[in-house]
């Protein structure tokens, strides 16, 4: 297995590892609940570094990005990120991503820990527009400041202004007396903070500097135990459960990060869909009778129908009750349309109901 650059430190910390996308990873410290509720309503810290990070530069690096990605990068300003997908030839999706704007004709794409090398491959294979690009994935260490009170136990390590940064915009400036750190006010959480980018020869300094300064905020470390239950209740997709190469982003409600004002891969094909109508839709939707929902449960109707299955689902800590992700058939994804939920052979009573759930 891999390891990040703080993984011996996860272990001290007596955090149960796993592996997860090939790396070794704490999943959690204490309890995934405990962990959730910290990040809800304080601040935890998440060792993400086992994402990976491109450098696009040069005059052709918009055209590429705009050839290879959904979103429209032109619209992208310097000291802003911008979400958006990898889509492929059949109009599936390669990945998800991030793209930071750094400088004129200098972008950062973050692509999720399992994509790297497929993603690597897909940017170096359709760069024909001769790009410079630089996979930076194994030099950069990366933690995930979430919860509420991230600002307030962050502000002291450095002199930005951590409340001047808006949502999905970053800055660089000086962090724990480091300098050419970015601070950027992204996460996977729906909880705020900040997510922040350095060399990994920084991260046992960052990592105890953070801890340090976090202490009258209680701040805790957190497994991904935690994240992935902090992003469901929020609604966000992950890559590999919700979405793949094989999921069409217009059912998975990515239309909003599709612009057809411009060329892109699959562009033709998803354009048609657009036309056509598609048949079904990923929807939220909550627990009516006790039960947890998961991943390839088949979701049916009063009839034992099968009209969809689950993506992702948990019982929700915050809100108490179960609640998942779930492709559906147009006719039965109307917020309010009560289906059912196949666990055990059993079927447990649901509603399709409005993301996020919180």
């Amino acid at each position: 297995m891999k390891t990040t650059a703080l993984t011996d430190t996860h272990i001290a910390l007596g955090a149960k590892m796993v592996d997860f996308a090939g790396f070794n990873m704490p999943v959690r410290y204490t309890s995934d609940i405990e962990e959730h509720n910290i990040v809800r309503n304080g601040v935890g810290v998440f060792d993400v570094s086992h994402m990976g990070e491109f450098i696009v530069k040069g005059v052709e690096a918009l055209p590429f990005l705009q050839k290879i990605i959904s979103n429209d990068i032109s619209t992208l300003e310097i000291g802003k990120a911008m979400y958006g997908y990898l889509p492929n030839e059949t109009g599936g999706i390669v990945d998800d991503l991030l793209v930071y704007k750094m400088a004129d004709e200098e972008y950062m794409c973050v692509v999720n820990a399992g994509n790297i090398d497929k993603d690597w491959a897909w940017f170096t294979q359709h760069n024909t527009n001769n790009a410079d690009l630089e996979n930076i994935s194994d030099n950069i260490a990366l933690l995930a400041i979430q919860g509420p009170k991230a600002t307030e136990a962050l502000q002291s390590l450095t002199d930005v202004d951590l409340n001047s940064i808006p949502y999905y915009h970053f800055k660089i400036g000086k962090f724990a007396g480091i300098d050419n750190i970015i601070i950027s006010a992204t996460g996977y959480t729906g909880a705020g903070g900040f997510e922040i980018y350095f060399d990994k020869s920084n991260a046992a300094t960052i990592w105890n500097q953070i801890f340090e300064a976090g202490k009258p905020q209680n701040i805790q470390p957190i497994g991904l135990g935690a994240r992935d239950t902090l992003r469901l209740e929020k609604g966000f997709c992950l890559y590999g459960n919700d979405i793949d190469d094989t999921t069409s982003p217009l059912e998975a409600g990515l239309g909003w990060v599709t612009k057809f004002n411009k060329d892109f891969i699959a562009k033709d094909i998803l354009l048609k869909q657009k036309e056509n109508g598609i048949s079904k839709k990923l929807v939220g939707f909550k627990m009516i009778d006790r039960g947890i929902p998961r991943s390839h449960y088949l979701i049916k109707d009063a009839d034992n129908n099968e009209i969809g299955h689950v993506t992702s689902g948990t019982q929700s800590p915050t809100l108490g009750y179960g609640i998942g992700l779930g492709y559906i058939d147009l006719a039965h994804s109307k917020v309010g349309t009560e289906i059912f939920i196949e666990v055990r052979n059993k079927l447990i009573k649901a509603v399709v109901t409005k993301i996020p759930f919180l």
